[in-house]
């Protein structure tokens, strides 16, 4: 059953689920697919009913990134729970948020915190670091040789997300200044590009420091990132597919004109609960026909190069999107004028 989906007017990203913030269409009925389940509920499948009653417990969504998105992380099922009875006009629904992103072209994104050596190393090598953190409590960091001990740099953190912003602003100028005069190979050390790039993005956020705090890493085309709840990370650029719970709860701290709440934050820790699972299905050009695996939940598909023909003669390309019932068959005929076929199915993993 083919989906009309949603496009959100921001940073781009289509939405393909029953999220109440983007909910997707059948277009054959002209419903929504939430109307449409809750109407005809053995079409999720027996395990998806069991555990998660008559929701479909994922989103799906394509994102195409040009400017960074901001650090943040999504709350795990207890603080999703207290987030939302606290504030419900900030934090929506009471569900978690674990994430998992599928590069569909090279795609750069900041995740988790570095090896806290790391972080020490660009303690010493960055006196304007050191300045909006505090010199007292880098020092306090960097004499702690207890890696169970992570107080001191928790303190690190939060200082430096809640810098005063006139003097980010000050040690990142001068952060830039100085590395206009570095040889490259120092430039490459200390990430200049990248920070040169944030920087242009969102001048003067104290988020630009992250890169020194995170992670970055470069995924290739078939690349995947899995995000457990509290796992802070940014989406810098490039294009994905990406399967998470059915949430849009969002605690932000730095590369944002949102609402930052860094006390959430600096509190939360990670730990991974995966709701879902992502199947690439690549299918080459000179196959004739391809069966798709039926599958005990129901799912979405999305059609990412390619033609194919279902065994109703509906054609499916590229950017087509499929709701599968649960136990559903859909024998493909590939067009064999085109490419290969690639797509991507959401599922429940139950």
């Amino acid at each position: 059953m083919e989906l009309i989906c949603a496009v959100q007017n921001y940073d781009w990203e289509l939405w393909m689920g029953t999220h109440p913030n983007g909910p997707s269409y059948l277009k054959e009925k002209d419903i929504s697919l939430e109307e449409y389940i809750q109407k005809n509920t053995n079409v999720l499948g027996i395990e998806i009913q069991q555990k998660f009653g008559s929701s479909l417990p994922f989103l799906f969504k394509v994102l195409s990134i040009r400017k960074a998105l901001s650090i943040q992380a999504h709350p795990d099922k207890k603080k999703a729970e207290q987030l939302h009875l606290q504030h419900p006009e900030i934090y929506k629904d009471s569900n978690h948020k674990p994430e998992l992103a599928i590069a569909l072209t090279e795609f750069e994104a900041l995740c988790g915190f570095r090896p806290i050596e790391e972080i020490k190393e660009y303690f010493k090598l960055l006196p304007e670091l050191r300045a909006v953190i505090g010199e007292d409590l880098v020092h306090e960091c960097m004499i702690i040789n207890d890696p169970e001990n992570i107080v001191p740099f928790k303190k690190c953190f939060h200082s430096l997300m809640t810098c005063d912003h006139n003097l980010v602003m000050l040690q990142l100028e001068h952060l830039l200044e100085r590395l206009a005069y570095l040889d490259k190979s120092s430039q490459v050390t200390l990430n200049g590009d990248l920070l040169q790039k944030l920087h242009l993005d969102y001048p003067g956020d104290v988020g630009c420091f992250g890169i020194y705090i995170f992670n970055y890493i470069t995924l290739q085309p078939g690349e995947a990132l899995y995000l457990a709840p509290n796992e802070p990370h940014a989406y810098i650029y490039g294009d994905c597919i990406e399967c998470m719970a059915c949430s849009d709860n969002v605690v932000r701290a730095g590369l944002t004109p949102k609402l930052k709440d860094v006390e959430t934050l600096t509190e939360i820790l990670t730990y991974k609960l995966p709701d879902f699972a992502v199947a690439k299905i690549l299918i080459p050009s000179d196959k004739m026909t391809y069966e798709l695996i039926p599958r005990r939940t129901a799912s979405i598909l999305i059609i990412i190069n390619g033609r194919a023909e279902t065994h109703t003669s509906q054609i499916l390309q590229k950017g087509s999107i499929l709701f599968v019932h649960a136990n559903e068959k859909i024998m493909l005929k590939i067009l064999k004028e085109h490419c290969s076929l690639l797509m991507f199915q959401a599922f429940a993993n139950v």
